[in-house]
């Protein structure tokens, strides 16, 4: 590593709260990530506290975000990826591994896993991050500049020509579809489980019309990001109780502890749900 690789790197802003808070999509900070090599993201930051980190990034179709020396995308975190437009090739260049991921579906990997992205097709590409252990644990770009470099990316899985049927086993990127989530009830919510490792929980939030959620709390902090529909957050902090309207990408903070609860007084609706570092309280 050069003195001006390193130099040239710049972290993001890390959006703290104190309180259960609104943040509306019109509102949230901007931060532009890479180089000209690593090719440009841009990423929209709703929350990155001590326990969790949550942002929307975007690329132009056909554009991609690979590594250089400054930006290199191997971390020390879960991550979940679902995509909320567009649609998604991921790519693990130390594997060769290949996924492509469509309006709906996730992608998961694990600490040490090496990832490209491209925008396919024709539509710009958005998607939702979840991360877990955060950035101020020194998980991100601090820990992936001391990582050893990977100077020959690869695309393909040569030794599965002669030898593959269907879908290929995949060992460090896991594509997620809307099937193959884990479903729980939480009074007539139900809780679609994307990840859940001792780092980071992301579920899909199905709320009916009319309905109400049970009163919830956890044992991290939580962020509930919408997806469609209208739904109202109803908390309660200590000694403070707030209400809060969440349309589609406004999202709502609720720090550890804090209790909430999801209610619908119009049609369905539906949201994304991350936690880190446990579930339950």
């Amino acid at each position: 590593m050069d003195d001006s690789a390193a130099s040239s790197y710049a972290p993001s802003p890390r959006p703290t709260y104190d309180a259960p808070t609104l943040v509306r999509r019109s509102d949230i900070k901007h931060h532009v990530w890479g180089d000209q090599q690593s090719g440009l993201v841009g990423d929209w930051l709703y929350a990155s506290t001590s326990k969790l980190h949550v942002l929307e990034f975007g690329l132009a179709p056909g554009c991609w975000f690979k590594h250089s020396p400054a930006f290199r995308t191997v971390f020390a975190a879960d991550e979940v990826l679902y995509v909320l437009g567009g649609a998604m090739l991921a790519c693990n260049p130390q594997t060769g591994e290949v996924v492509e991921c469509l309006a709906g579906e996730s992608l998961f990997f694990r600490k040490d896993t090496w990832h490209h992205v491209r925008a396919q097709g024709t539509e710009p590409l958005r998607v939702l991050e979840f991360f877990a252990p955060p950035p101020s644990q020194g998980t991100s770009g601090a820990y992936a500049i001391k990582q050893n470099y990977l100077e020959a990316p690869v695309y393909r899985r040569n030794e599965l020509l002669g030898n593959c049927v269907g879908a290929a086993k995949l060992a460090t990127l896991h594509r997620i579809g809307t099937r193959e989530r884990s479903l729980r009830l939480e009074g007539e919510i139900v809780v679609g489980l994307i990840a859940s490792t001792e780092h980071l929980t992301v579920a899909e939030l199905q709320v009916p019309a009319g309905s109400a959620g049970e009163k919830t709390a956890h044992g991290g902090d939580a962020m509930i990001v919408g997806l469609a529909g209208e739904l109202m957050v109803r908390t309660q902090w200590k000694s403070q109780s707030a209400t809060f309207e969440l349309g589609p990408r406004d999202a709502v903070f609720i720090p550890q502890t804090g209790q909430y609860e999801v209610l619908s007084f119009s049609g369905s609706a539906t949201a994304l749900l991350g936690v880190a570092p446990r579930y339950l309280p």
